[in-house]
């Protein structure tokens, strides 16, 4: 009980000071407020907009935005009628659910991979970081066009499961491998701890040390890197999109938005094109903001 506690209070005390640090820069608070907004409108799209986004009025195609955003049609209409302001609002949803999927699924696989690997050695750790020399010399993008290849042309029907299901396999299978070197890395060195040679000596099973103590060390370096990795997978979606493989049309996301918006900009249509985008990286900053601010924070050689 004492050692279990005294390795637990450390990590208490770092979590602690890391979120008391980042609560003092003005960087994070911005892009806390910037991910509220974008999560809010992922889980919440009827506060934003009232408009069905398949509503769509040919006349009305390809209205501008209003000068104060104001009207029927605040942020213009696309080139079928549709409310742009509607679409963009309801393809947050696709793009935030895909992402938040994608880094779930590649956590779980590195952090069981990686206990294993570092924790057993021998042939075991052979074997997965052989697998992980495979996968980490195919580059993300590469790989899971090359997967998605295989479902061009499949359609959607608008279920989010069936809309973000192909391109969340595809990069989960590719995005792995970062999450599985830190934490075997870690188990590595924490596996000769002496207080983890303490439990073993008292009787304690591999699998209870693996996750009481092996674990918690892990979770910090993996932690550090979820911001920054969840701004690629979004980037990666709209890669995806534009490329004609990622999330399929009638479903919206903003890759759907970017590639749509890329055959109208060349016409003078940029809000097409420029209010995906805006949004995209205004997301993708507020990730990587928040990323640098806790690596820093959880740095013990910057506290």
């Amino acid at each position: 009980m004492s050692e279990s506690l005294s390795s637990e209070a450390p990590q208490a005390s770092l979590w602690k000071d890391a979120f008391r640090t980042m609560r003092r820069r003005p960087d994070v608070i911005l892009a806390a407020l910037i991910l509220l907004f974008v999560a809010t409108m992922a889980v919440f799209p009827t506060l934003f907009t009232d408009k069905d986004p398949t509503r769509c009025i040919g006349r009305d195609a390809r209205q501008r935005p209003d000068t104060w955003f104001r009207g029927e049609h605040p942020l213009g209409t696309d080139g079928f009628g549709c409310d742009f302001a509607a679409t963009i609002v309801h393809g947050t949803r696709p793009t935030i659910a895909l992402a938040v999927t994608v880094i779930v699924f590649s956590i779980l696989i590195g952090l069981t991979l990686g206990i294993l690997s570092g924790y057993y050695g021998g042939w075991v750790d052979a074997i997965i970081s052989r697998a992980l020399d495979v996968f980490i010399v195919i580059p993300l993008m590469m790989g899971a066009i090359l997967l998605l290849s295989l479902f061009r042309g499949r359609g959607s029907s608008g279920g989010l499961l069936e809309t973000v299901g192909p391109p969340a396999l595809a990069l989960t299978l590719f995005g792995w491998m970062e999450f599985c070197r830190y934490t075997r890395a870690v188990s590595i060195e924490t596996k000769n701890l002496d207080y983890v040679t303490a439990a073993r000596c008292l009787g304690a099973k591999d699998r209870r040390i693996m996750f009481r103590h092996v674990l918690p060390n892990a979770v910090v370096p993996v932690t550090a890197v979820v911001p920054t990795t969840l701004g690629s997978i979004i980037v990666a979606e709209s890669a995806l999109a534009v490329l004609g493989v990622g999330v399929q049309p009638p479903a919206t996301s903003w890759g759907v938005l970017l590639a749509k918006g890329t055959e109208w900009a060349g016409g003078g249509y940029i809000y097409l094109f420029g209010l995906p985008l805006v949004l995209l990286i205004l997301t993708v900053f507020a990730f990587a903001t928040i990323g640098d601010a806790l690596r820093d924070a959880l740095d013990p050689k910057l506290r």
